[in-house]
């Protein structure tokens, strides 16, 4: 899990080419972790909920996790641009999830060849 986190982080610049469902998921899993830690330690430091470690993880995995998900999207032969279904309230995150959760499209496509 920690390896495809890291690969994650190394290509947080990198929003053509395409990403695996690991690599989404096990970077997605390694962020929930991270943050939910920001949390306790926000509430245990600080006696709040959101404090400044949850905002440093969350500003700080901002663009590697935006990254991430476009480039799984294209793993689907789907644009980036398809990310914005979550601006469409409560169907549009799932279709998004139903997206990210599909498997990979063995073809090469205009972000390159398959991942696997």
């Amino acid at each position: 899990m920690v390896d495809w986190f890291k690969k994650g982080l190394r290509n947080y610049t990198n929003f053509s080419g395409r990403a695996r469902r690991k690599e989404f998921w096990f970077f997605t899993l390694a962020q929930f972790i991270l943050v939910f830690i920001a949390m306790i330690l926000d509430s245990i430091i600080f006696n709040s909920d959101t404090g400044l470690f949850y905002v440093l993880v969350v500003l700080g995995l901002f663009i590697p996790s935006l990254s991430v998900t476009i480039r799984r999207l294209h793993d689907t032969s789907r644009s980036g641009w398809w990310f914005l279904l979550t601006l469409i309230p409560l169907v549009g995150a799932i279709l998004l999830i139903v997206f990210l959760a599909s498997d990979t499209k063995n073809e090469t496509n205009q972000w390159g060849p398959p991942a696997k």
